[in-house]
């Protein structure tokens, strides 16, 4: 079968479909997008959780479950992401093959049914959601705030971008804030969720030993809004271009055993960008892998890290170095840093580790889409920017980087924000 992606809309939502035989289950995943907005950050991230509690065929959370168990234990899932300036509401669903089963039972319509259910009919009281609902989910939202906290690698990450993005939406916490929880009401959020079901940008994929027809038939006949849809078009991917005078450094002090040293990079490049594969070529010989430049040069012959490595997200356009390091040795670290990207626009890398980063680079891609939710996230890049890429385009893309690429990007690069993460002086 073809695993080329098949596109569509639907009433008003944009249909993915990936025949294949390729998985032994079918995947349902809905991402629903919009902007990130400081006012709405924290009811938004509140709503699939509780969406997830009941509909009006199947009021409470229990009865999903029980009728997830009747669909030959097809699953359900819920989370909250962010993707270059806009947060995502993702739901996914995982349902057994109805070609294997003997009773041949409608399995895939009737999850695509439950999930249409859970968007457009939740169960309601006096018109807006349950109160125990709401103030379960309230506690679990702060639960999961908290959890932040409690991890200080999660932590250091979200206190860089906080500090980097500062006037930027980018910089907001995409599970909102605690402080803000207590005084969210049902009216607001029922408020936010019709506002959602008018404005978001919903994204429905469908992967699987399935055909494009039936689906688009199944989606034409349960996602029915009752008004027509204008999803925002908001097309935020971008960083903004401005001249770093002077980088920004930031020292923070808890009860903490280990230095968290976090270093945020502008690197000018984005998922839309022609030189997008040469600065994913980059960050892999720079720090995405245990044969990069960080973990060789800082972690091991220096032995100045715990860990040290570095992440690039692709539709802002930033690049997080992440370092565990003893306290002392924070001048030390910070210099083999600067002095690892230096030697990066300085083209002072081999061939050999150019076609090892490739190896690299085309095995985790083929990985990742061994498992359908992997390839939908990779085909979901192509609906957040605004270029469409192939698995095919990645492939040949990485594969045709040469090194004078790699050095260009490598020089386009920005050093924004240092943040560390200490211990507190005795």
């Amino acid at each position: 079968m073809n695993n080329e992606v098949k596109q569509t809309q639907v009433n008003g939502i944009n249909l993915h479909v990936v025949e294949t035989n390729k998985y032994k289950t079918n995947t349902i995943v809905l991402h629903i997008k919009s902007p990130l907005v400081k006012e709405t950050v924290t009811n938004r991230a509140l709503l699939p959780y509780i969406l997830q509690n009941g509909t009006e065929r199947f009021p409470s959370r229990q009865e999903i479950r029980s009728y997830l168990d009747e669909l030959y234990g097809a699953t359900l899932s819920v989370d909250v992401g962010k993707k270059g300036e806009n947060q995502i509401l993702s739901f996914r669903m995982d349902v057994s093959n109805e070609n294997f089963l003997r009773d041949k039972s409608p399995l895939l319509e009737e999850a695509i049914k439950l999930l249409a259910d859970i968007i457009l009919r939740p169960s309601l009281e006096a018109g807006v959601f349950k109160p125990q609902v709401v103030e379960n989910e309230k506690r679990n939202l702060k639960q999961q705030i908290q959890s932040i906290f409690d991890d200080k690698l999660r932590y250091a990450n979200m206190r860089v971008t906080e500090e980097m993005c500062k006037d930027e939406p980018y910089g907001l916490n995409v599970w909102g804030y605690e402080a803000e929880i207590d005084e969210i009401t049902r009216e607001a959020l029922y408020e936010q969720y019709t506002t959602m079901l008018k404005n978001d940008s919903f994204d429905l994929f469908v992967v699987g030993d399935v055909n494009n027809d039936e689906i688009n038939q199944m989606v034409q006949n349960h996602f029915t809004f009752d008004n027509d849809r204008k999803p925002n078009s908001v097309q935020n991917d971008r960083q903004p271009k401005t001249d770093i005078v002077k980088e920004n450094v930031v020292f923070e002090e808890q009860d903490v055993k280990q230095g968290k040293l976090h270093i945020g990079f502008r690197t000018n490049t984005t998922f839309n960008d022609d030189d997008y594969f040469a600065m994913q070529m980059f960050n892999g010989i720079f720090g995405g892998f245990s044969h990069s430049k960080l973990f060789i040069n800082v972690r091991e012959k220096a032995s100045l890290a715990y860990y040290a490595s570095s992440r690039y997200e692709s539709h802002k356009g930033i690049l997080m170095v992440m370092s565990g390091i003893e306290f002392s040795k924070y001048d030390q670290a910070v210099s083999i840093i600067k002095e690892q990207l230096e030697s990066m626009q300085n083209g002072d890398f081999t061939d050999q580790e150019i076609a090892q980063t490739k190896a690299v680079l085309k095995n985790q891609l083929l990985e990742t889409i061994d498992v359908a939710k992997g390839h939908v996230e990779l085909l979901y890049h192509n609906s957040i920017a605004s270029k469409s890429r192939s698995i095919n385009d990645w492939l040949t893309g990485i594969e045709n980087v040469n090194k004078e690429e790699i050095v260009k990007v490598a020089e386009k690069i920005q050093l924004d924000t240092i943040y560390f993460l200490k211990g507190k002086e005795e």
